[in-house]
């Protein structure tokens, strides 16, 4: 079954501009990326949260790359609402998928009228497969945040955690006729080796390269295997440390402008850790554009990729 017609990257993005956007203790528990703000700092974060918003959105646009922007609702409050990669991804032919979300407060996050939008904008959306009910058995997957997709040689890389089961993954894997590359990744937490949440944190994808945190893979077994994956299907890697991967080296997304020209969309706090040489590499292959979302990464502990669902 294939669905993506051999594309790794779009020219089109969902953004949902955020109402609520805030510090979740829900996705706290095993996202240790964020940052508990101070008292009465609530209102201050989500109107810095919506400015760098607003500007990643023009950047975007200013390069020529179609943005569909909806907009949060104020109620229910969803503080993630601007992560929508995490419980929507799109695929060729129509079809898109609906994801089981670990937080009970982000399944609110999954908005039919979204669809409704996306229709009116000649998305072409034919068939929906809903991964939701899984939650009723604990049992999660979080969309392109849980897997970075090779839609070229359809494998889907997964780092197994709390937010990513192996059966749900086997059966999206099953559904879309993807491989599954499965496996352990981790950061240091809390005094002691912890699963990373999700995948996109560690790890992405562009036509001819990828970025990844190999030594957050500790089985060498595992870490062999998914490198000789990427390198066997002819990517340049492009291998970041665990101290880049906390400064969201790895959450970038490759887009495609309407005139042809490709793009690394990175943060600025993940282009400025990275080495002359990494840059080099990734400028040989793409032009890396950066984009400031500071207020975003310290209290959502997630980045640029997380805010982009890509609509194919």
């Amino acid at each position: 079954m294939k669905i993506d017609n051999h594309s790794q990257i779009t020219d089109t993005i969902l953004m949902v501009k955020p109402v609520s956007f805030g510090y979740n203790p829900q996705t706290a528990v095993n996202n240790y990326y964020q940052k508990a703000p101070s008292p009465g700092e609530g209102a201050l974060i989500c109107e810095g949260a919506i400015r760098e918003f607003n500007r990643f959105v023009d950047t975007l646009k200013e390069k020529g790359i179609r943005v569909i922007v909806v907009e949060d609702t104020p109620e229910p409050a969803t503080p993630d609402s601007i992560f929508p990669n995490n419980w929507i991804s799109f695929h060729r032919e129509g079809i898109v998928a609906l994801y089981s979300m670990f937080a009970e407060n982000r399944r609110l996050e999954r908005r039919k009228d979204i669809l409704d939008t996306l229709k009116g904008e000649g998305v072409d959306i034919r068939k929906i497969i809903d991964y939701s009910p899984y939650e009723d058995k604990n049992i999660y997957l979080e969309g392109t945040g849980s897997m970075v997709l090779d839609r070229i040689n359809r494998k889907a890389y997964c780092a197994l955690s709390p937010r990513a089961s192996l059966p749900l993954l086997n059966k999206f894997c099953e559904d879309f006729g993807y491989t599954p590359v499965a496996f352990s990744a981790y950061q240091w937490a809390q005094g002691k080796r912890l699963p990373i949440y999700h995948t996109n944190v560690l790890m992405a994808l562009g036509e001819d390269f990828a970025i990844i945190c190999s030594q957050a893979i500790d089985d060498p077994l595992q870490r062999k295997k998914v490198l000789d994956e990427l390198k066997g299907d002819g990517r340049v890697v492009i291998d970041i440390t665990e101290e880049q991967v906390e400064s969201f080296a790895g959450n970038a997304l490759q887009v495609r402008s309407s005139a042809g020209n490709s793009y690394l969309v990175m943060s600025r706090s993940a282009l400025e850790i990275l080495t002359p040489y990494q840059i080099k590499l990734i400028e040989e292959r793409t032009e890396i554009l950066s984009i400031d979302i500071g207020t975003i990464e310290r209290y959502g502990g997630g980045s640029v990729r997380c805010m982009m669902a890509e609509v194919f």
